[in-house]
C-alpha cells in the first residue's frame, strides 16, 4: 500500500485526482502492475489508476501472454491494492477480470463499487464471480492526500472555482 500512496502523491504533483494502486502476483509476491490517475493528462474519463496498472500488466508477456487460454486463473492469483476504493467502474472491471482479492484505503463516498455506495464487488445480480474486498488499509494517509488535493483548485475544470477559504485538515476525527 505504500508504493501506491507514493503513486497517489505522483498523480497529486501533477493536478491528478491522488489515486494510485498496485497490482501483485500472489505466488511471487511481486509487483507486476502499478498505475496512478491519469484522466486529466490523457484528456480520456477512464483512465483511472485501476486501468492504468490493469494495461500494465496486459503489456507484459511473461505475466500474461501464457495464460490468454484461462485469463480468470491468472487474475484470480492478483490482489489489488488501491489507496481510494474503486468506482463502479473499475470495481465492474475488476469483477470481470477475476480478481482475487482488493485491499484500498479510504471508502468513496460518492462513486464506491465496493460496499460505500454500490456493491458490485459482491453483487448475486451481476455475473462473473464476485470478489473479496476490505478497506481501511492506510486510509487516513490517503484521506490527507485527497484532502490537499480538493483543498486547492482543479486547474482542469472548465471553469475552476477558487477556494480561498478552504483550510488543509492534516489531522483524523
Amino acid at each position: 500500500m505504500k508504493v501506491a500512496l507514493e503513486l497517489a502523491l505522483e498523480a497529486h504533483s501533477v493536478g491528478e485526482v491522488p489515486v494510485g494502486c498496485v497490482f501483485v502476483y500472489e505466488p511471487t509476491g511481486a509487483i507486476i502492475g502499478r498505475g496512478r490517475n491519469k484522466t486529466n493528462e490523457s484528456l480520456n474519463g477512464t483512465r483511472h489508476a485501476e486501468f492504468e496498472g490493469i494495461d500494465m500488466i496486459l503489456a507484459q508477456e511473461e505475466y500474461f501472454a501464457k495464460n490468454k487460454q484461462d485469463s480468470r486463473s491468472f487474475w484470480k492469483d492478483v490482489v489489488l491494492y488501491v489507496t481510494i476504493e474503486p468506482c463502479v467502474m473499475c470495481a465492474s472491471a475488476l469483477r470481470q477480470l477475476g480478481i482475487g482479492h482488493v485491499y484500498f484505503g479510504a471508502g468513496n463516498d460518492r462513486f464506491g463499487g465496493n460496499g460505500s455506495v454500490f456493491n458490485i464487488h459482491t453483487d448475486t445480480e451481476l455475473p462473473h464471480s464476485p470478489y473479496p474486498s476490505e478497506g481501511g488499509y492506510y486510509r487516513g494517509e490517503a484521506i490527507i492526500i485527497l484532502r490537499k488535493f480538493y483543498v486547492g483548485e482543479n486547474t482542469h475544470a472548465p471553469e475552476p472555482k477558487k477556494k480561498k477559504h478552504r483550510v488543509l485538515k492534516e489531522e483524523l476525527p
